[in-house]
């Protein structure tokens, strides 16, 4: 007779830690709801006008789809001459000055494109985040253009069938498998962060110190990964050119293909979810 009141404390007990913890969960979804909402808005009021958009982006197409006829005329050349004497020069130049400094961050700058895992990592964790600010077609654009590119840089380099720097004529810092043109970290690197460059000019105002940080970090790795490749002697530097030219001919079909299926509204939230959205988030701050 004794246990039933000790069972009782024992019952309200664990029904109070279940009570706790229910609202523990409730409090960290409102506290999450509430960063993606911030987030949302923030990135609404950067925008710039839909007539900006389009200006900037005809802009970068044209200059895009220039580079496709000097990429076909440097692919037949290489062919045809897998070692050409400028190439060598050119990463001799660059070897001349080695330092442990500069050799790490060459190396640094390369170690995305030689990752299996972290950079495919990053790209998924971006497009996520475009997704939860509302930016749904951008998300997908950032991992299509990136599966693309790596398809088709494989495609390219069995077409081309050059052979790699060779220890014979220049240092080899770091070894890589494979065909050398068109460079995949170049053509990689072109489709995320140039693409994230390309977002960043089109879509914001430019008035938030966030907005310079994403197209400097984005600008400093399209640059410098080329130069890394080329010190490393993973590549010569035509294999360099090549990547870039090729890379930002993809990108510019992208934007094109992006900007066709922007004016369609393909992936927009309905006006009335985006409302509704932006209400409750401006309840649930009154409320509090």
């Amino acid at each position: 007779m004794q246990k039933k009141p000790e069972n009782k404390k024992v019952e309200d007990t664990v029904q109070n830690v279940g009570e706790q913890a229910q609202q523990a969960v409730e409090q960290a979804q409102e506290q999450a709801q509430q960063v993606v909402g911030q987030a949302q808005q923030e990135v609404a009021r950067s925008r710039a006008p839909w007539y900006q958009v389009l200006r900037r982006t005809h802009v970068l197409i044209g200059f895009y789809a220039v580079q496709f006829i000097l990429f076909g005329l440097l692919a037949w050349f290489v062919r045809i001459h897998p070692v050409i004497p400028v190439d060598v020069a050119i990463t001799r130049e660059f070897q001349e000055n080695r330092s442990p400094l500069l050799s790490t961050l060459m190396v640094a700058v390369s170690y995305l494109g030689n990752s299996g895992l972290v950079f495919p990592l990053l790209i998924g964790l971006t497009a996520l985040v475009f997704w939860a600010v509302r930016l749904r077609l951008e998300a997908a654009l950032i991992v299509v253009l990136s599966a693309v590119s790596a398809v088709v840089n494989v495609g390219i380099k069995l077409l081309v069938s050059r052979p790699r720097p060779t220890a014979k004529l220049v240092e080899i810092i770091q070894h890589a498998s494979g065909a050398s043109f068109p460079s995949g970290h170049v053509m990689s690197y072109v489709a995320f962060f140039g693409l994230l460059f390309s977002l960043g000019v089109i879509l914001l105002k430019r008035d938030r110190l966030w907005h310079y940080a994403l197209l400097i970090i984005s600008a400093l790795f399209v640059i410098l990964v080329g130069p890394s490749r080329i010190y490393l002697g993973d590549h010569w530097a035509s294999d360099v050119i090549g990547g870039y030219l090729f890379g930002g001919m993809l990108l510019g079909i992208s934007l094109w293909i992006y900007l066709k299926l922007k004016e369609k509204g393909v992936l927009a939230l309905p006006p009335k979810m985006k409302a509704g959205k932006i209400a409750t988030h401006s309840n649930s701050n009154g409320a509090r």
